[in-house]
């Protein structure tokens, strides 16, 4: 299988790579993504990565990354999107390692007096350590955000 054969690919593409092709094939219509979302996570675990999340609200970009799949053999799409739940995990981890409080992304806005929108953004694309945790955006209380 390719997936153990190449060792020179990043971890990462080979992951999204194997969970596209598993979906593909996978002979069950229903509980296709749970499995397949099960494996990625046992993947990242053996490397010493946390579980990461596909959200519901990504579920769209998710599907779309099967389609690009299917359409053009285009793992990019599938790639970004657990680079950036991969991202997510590790900032929560790391804020919580480092002992640090948590507060909402809104709290942070307020008191940085910044733009709601652009925070906002800046979380979704991982560009600031920010994270979910019962549905809310938050972020440690000791980042410094340079504008």
């Amino acid at each position: 299988m390719e997936y153990t054969k190449n060792l020179d690919a990043y971890f990462l593409d080979k992951i999204a790579k194997f969970h596209l092709e598993f979906e593909t094939v996978h002979p069950f219509c229903d509980g296709n993504g749970r499995i397949g979302r099960v494996l990625i996570n046992l993947q990242l675990l053996l490397l010493g990565f946390p579980r990461l999340i596909i959200r519901n609200k990504e579920k769209d970009a998710y599907y779309q990354a099967f389609k690009d799949y299917k359409e053009k053999k285009n793992t990019k799409p599938m790639e970004k999107i657990l680079a950036l739940a991969l991202l997510e995990s590790l900032h929560k981890r790391v804020t919580y390692l480092k002992g640090e409080n948590s507060i909402t992304l809104s709290e942070f806005i307020k008191k940085e007096s910044l733009s709601a929108s652009a925070i906002t953004n800046a979380a979704k694309k991982q560009v600031i350590p920010a994270f979910r945790e019962k549905g809310k955006w938050k972020i440690g209380d000791k980042f410094v955000y340079k504008k």
